[in-house]
């Protein structure tokens, strides 16, 4: 599964307010500092399975351990029609 924002969804940087927001057509929301590490690595190119990869070698943390978490939280923002898959 290659998650991709959704059509008129963009992860933007708010400067003025110092944080990083996902932006949909009529709605916002602020993600929080795990949800933006993944957020940031959704390109449309990258598969769940590199994501997770590229997390686990940044934070040098298990594979296994990130998964769980990754996958639920690709689960979360498609449900919010955030992304898609």
């Amino acid at each position: 599964m290659i998650p991709r924002f959704a059509p008129g969804v963009r992860l933007q940087e708010d400067k003025a307010r110092g944080r990083w927001i996902v932006m949909a057509p009529e709605r916002m929301f602020i993600p929080d500092e795990t949800a933006l590490e993944v957020l940031r690595l959704v390109d449309g190119t990258r598969d769940e399975r590199a994501i997770v990869a590229a997390l686990a070698a940044r934070f040098a943390a298990p594979a296994e351990v990130i998964a769980g978490d990754v996958r639920m939280m690709i689960e979360d923002l498609t449900a919010r029609g955030a992304l898609t898959c």
